[in-house]
């Protein structure tokens, strides 16, 4: 699950998601609502720059691409995107319209009121030009493109179709996240992820079941012209239709659900970084579907980090399968290692046969990770441990001792070698 070679172009709305997070204690005497004390509050990227968030926290690279006003709010995001690893600006700034912001109250962990200052208006001729240039420029250094359209006005209908006309002539997959109804619009995309409303709109057809839904996700393929419906149902998990005919259907994991903020922007993001990164569309699909139940647990505009995914597959994954997600190459833990670093965290690491497991290993991984923020186990191999032990040696095989060494909750990656 190694990212650090893949670049993902995100080009659309940007936004800022502020949290003012507050405290309540009483209800006004001037009208029945809760009167809130601020104490502290956060800005994130939002919309095109979640997306691209995402790509990054995964340790993909992210150019981001779309337009900000000159006001606090887009200097805020500039200051954002430059805090970020990973991320690159390419957005473009123009007097002619405000920054989208989205201000979240929030008490008890529940959101109270949002605010929006935001301008959907149609882009100026100029601004257009100077998008259409910037995303060609763009093009010859990226491996996938998405497209963030939350119909604030940045994907104009020309530009859509410019972007994905071009990133399609260079051999790019073209992702869409979609805001229109009319998906002819979007024609040619490699794969278009609506969720459940955005496909009955779309489509007008019921989607109640898993049949309806795959009909209707037919349907509008069909009009878009294009490889793949991504549909996301929220608590139902996800289904895959595919031009070939092939249907893939992905139920989520039962977790508790705090915010369901941006969710979307983390299927559009981890499914183009890990189709770009080689990975067949189902599997690509089944990833994105874990990190969005990671996200949801979480509280505001939150973002998967890889370890969190790893882990998560890990648990996700049989020991049957005897292929743990934890389960990683040498070139693999490098760029996780390096993710780690690069968070501030100390990383262990030890190495053994670990054969025949018993309760002495156990302490000894646990008494590691009590020294570290992550531990890395790294497994002789077969043929290793036979010159360590003798011929009748070892007496589990390779996979069998990754797996049981991954189900170990010290353990946070696995590699092995010879």
């Amino acid at each position: 699950m190694d990212f650090s070679r893949t670049t993902i172009l995100c080009l659309g709305d940007i936004m800022l998601d502020c949290y003012a997070y507050c405290e309540t204690e009483r209800i006004s005497p001037e009208a029945p609502v809760p009167v809130l004390l601020l104490k502290r509050t956060q800005g994130m990227l939002g919309g095109a720059g979640n997306v691209a968030r995402n790509i990054a926290s995964l340790g993909g690279r992210a150019i981001l691409m779309g337009l900000l006003g000159r006001d606090r709010a887009g200097a805020e995001v500039e200051a954002l995107i430059e805090g970020t690893a990973g991320l690159v600006g390419a957005h473009l700034t123009t007097a002619g319209r405000p920054t989208n912001c989205k201000t979240r109250y929030i008490a008890s962990h529940q959101q109270i009121i949002r605010v929006d200052e935001e301008s959907v208006g149609e882009l100026a001729q100029s601004e257009e030009r100077r998008v259409l240039a910037g995303y060609e420029r763009a093009l010859a250094n990226v491996d996938a493109v998405v497209l963030s359209d939350y119909g604030k006005g940045v994907l104009s209908p020309g530009v859509v179709n410019f972007a994905i006309e071009r990133g399609r002539a260079a051999g790019l997959p073209v992702f869409v996240d979609p805001k229109s109804e009319d998906f002819g619009c979007y024609r040619g995309a490699t794969c278009i992820t609506p969720n459940l409303k955005e496909l009955s709109l779309a489509s007008r057809m019921p989607v109640a079941g898993d049949a309806e839904v795959v009909a209707a996700a037919r349907k509008v393929m069909h009009d878009a012209e294009a490889a793949a419906i991504l549909v996301t149902r929220s608590e139902k998990g996800m289904i895959l239709v595919e031009v070939a005919g092939d249907v893939h259907v992905e139920r989520s994991r039962a977790r508790e659900v705090f915010d369901v903020s941006g969710a979307g922007d983390t299927v559009i993001g981890v499914l183009a970084l890990a189709h770009a990164a080689g990975q067949p569309m189902p599997s690509a699909m089944r990833l994105a579907n874990t990190a969005a139940g990671i996200v949801v647990s979480k509280l505001g505009t939150a973002t998967v980090e890889i370890d969190e995914l790893i882990r998560e597959r890990s648990r996700e994954s049989h020991v049957a399968d005897q292929n743990p997600a934890k389960y990683l190459s040498v070139t693999e833990i490098e760029a996780l290692v390096r993710r780690w670093k690069d968070r501030g965290l100390s990383v262990g690491f030890t190495n053994g046969c670990f054969d025949i497991m018993h309760a002495g290993h156990i302490a000894l991984l646990a008494a590691a990770r009590a020294h570290c923020d992550r531990l890395i186990v790294a497994l002789n191999t077969d043929d290793s441990a036979r010159r360590l032990k003798g011929p009748p040696r070892p007496v589990n095989a390779l996979r069998d001792r990754c797996a049981v060494i991954a189900a170990v909750w010290a353990v946070d990656a696995v590699t092995s070698f010879d």
